[in-house]
């Protein structure tokens, strides 16, 4: 069961790269700044870091690996909220969804400390 579990994840760690590169480019196409890049070690693990710049001084952060799933919002430098695992992939989804509106609204999140 646990090996089954194990590959399963790291199907959703592919799909989740894969998706990440895709949402990156149609950002750029869109104006917005935003980057992907992927760690492959050629073997079984496979991960990726995602960037966007959502205003002025606004970015988020989306880490994806083996070892785990993060979100992190920051606007002027400053963590204002961090997500991990489901909640992590629900904030991208906010992103993907509505990128112009995410970039203009910048309201700020609540700060969470961690």
């Amino acid at each position: 069961m646990f090996l089954r579990l194990s590959e399963q994840y790291r199907s959703v760690v592919h799909d989740l790269v894969m998706s990440l590169q895709a949402l990156a480019a149609n950002l750029r196409k869109q104006g917005i700044t935003a980057t992907c890049y992927v760690c492959e070690d050629g073997h079984d693990g496979s991960g990726a870091s995602f960037m966007a710049e959502l205003g002025e001084q606004h970015m988020v952060r989306f880490l994806v690996s083996d070892f785990g799933i993060s979100w992190v919002e920051s606007r002027n430098g400053r963590e204002l909220v961090k997500f991990e695992g489901a909640e992590a992939i629900q904030e991208l989804q906010r992103i993907a969804g509505n990128p112009q509106r995410s970039r203009s609204e910048c309201s700020s999140p609540q700060i969470q400390e961690g």
